[in-house]
Order: structure tokens, then sequence, then C-alpha cells
């Protein structure tokens, strides 16, 4: 989903950096020296995973690890985004600089969701939990690319065949298949570690810890 350099318009590439920038300053407030390693971790996880990526036209489809991230590391999901996607961009030149605000939301701006309802999925099942929170955050993702991309040119959304029609059709079972990803590995993770999990949004911002 990482979108390149000339795809958004100035207006749409500026706005989205001051929206990034406000995510992970979110993020960051409050972060614990014992957080440090956890964020590490599955930075390199996302790093890793979405390296895996096919171009469809200004984007790509990949992994997210949207609703994992979400799922684990709650509201430090997107600093542990901001540092894989800075490693692809050095290492790999992998997403655009210009866009790099952009992609930074569409990435965390899905888990945060998945964070924020994390109350509602502790009510499922482990594995339809994974399942749910993954499914949606693709979805979520894909919902916040077309309105970018249609805020930044309305031909992305023209004809049968047009970037957007695509990008759906080929996002669909990529969320499928990550929301069933997810699942197992929220199960596996959980038995293994159940200390990973249990973190819930407070009403002041802050994170609520429940181990089930």
């Amino acid at each position: 989903m990482h979108i390149a350099d000339g795809v958004l318009s100035f207006s749409v590439a500026i706005t989205t950096t001051v929206g990034a920038v406000g995510i992970l300053a979110y993020s960051l407030k409050g972060t614990k020296e014992e957080e440090i390693p956890k964020i590490s971790l599955l930075s390199g996880a996302f790093f890793v995973a979405s390296l895996i990526n096919i171009p469809i036209g200004p984007t790509s489809v990949h992994p997210l690890l949207g609703g994992f991230l979400g799922l684990v590391l709650g509201r430090r999901a997107p600093f542990a985004i901001f540092i894989g996607l800075i490693l692809q961009a050095i290492l790999f030149q992998h997403g655009g600089i210009s866009t790099f605000g952009a992609n930074t939301l569409l990435m965390s701006i899905p888990a945060l969701c998945i964070y924020w309802l994390t109350i509602f999925l502790n009510k499922f099942h482990l594995f339809w939990r994974g399942f749910i929170a993954g499914f949606s955050a693709i979805l979520i993702g894909v919902g916040l690319l077309i309105i970018l991309l249609l805020f930044s040119d309305q031909r992305y959304g023209e004809g049968s065949f047009s970037v957007i029609r695509i990008v759906v059709l080929a996002y669909f079972p990529l969320a499928l298949l990550e929301g069933v990803l997810t699942g197992f590995s929220v199960k596996h993770l959980h038995t293994l570690m159940p200390r990973f999990f249990g973190i819930t949004p407070t009403i002041n911002g802050g994170d609520n810890k429940e181990h089930e």
C-alpha cells in the first residue's frame, strides 16, 4: 500500500504529512522504556512483511500487519510502522519521500482503529479476534487509499479497469488471507506469551493493561 512519489497532489501530500506528525506524537506520548523491545521486534516484523509487494499502478499490494500491530502494540503501533517505513525508504527506496506522511497514515490509522476497538474485539474467541482485526485493518487501509487517490486525481476512479477497482479486487483476497494468518498468530502467541496482549484504550487516552 506504499504510494509512490508524484501520485498525490501537493496539498494532499502536505496535509497527510502534518497528520502523520500528529499520529506519531500521539503514539510516542508516555512511551516507557520497557515497551521499546516489543516495539523494536514488531518494527522488524512489519519491515520484512511489507517488503513483499506487488506493484499496482501508483501503489502496491502487500501484507500490512495492521490488525496484529493494533492488538499487540496498541497506540505504539504507528511508531513501529514509522520505523519500518524509514528503513524501507533508506535501504530499498521502497515508497516515496513526498508521500511518506501518506504512507505512514495509511498503515497507522488501521492499526489505531483496531486498538480503539479492542474492548469490542475482546468479546470474541482469540482466532476470530485476530481474524476480524486483520481483515478490518486491510479494508480500512484500502478505504483511506481510495480517498487519498480521489482527492489527488479523479481519473484514478474512471473506467472499468480503473486503478481503484484494481486495488480493491487485489486487496480483498489479501484481507481474507491476512485475517486468517492474524487469527492463528494471535491464538498461538497468546498461548505462548499472554502478556503481549490485553492492552485497551482508556478515556484519558492512556493504555489500560488487563490480562486474560
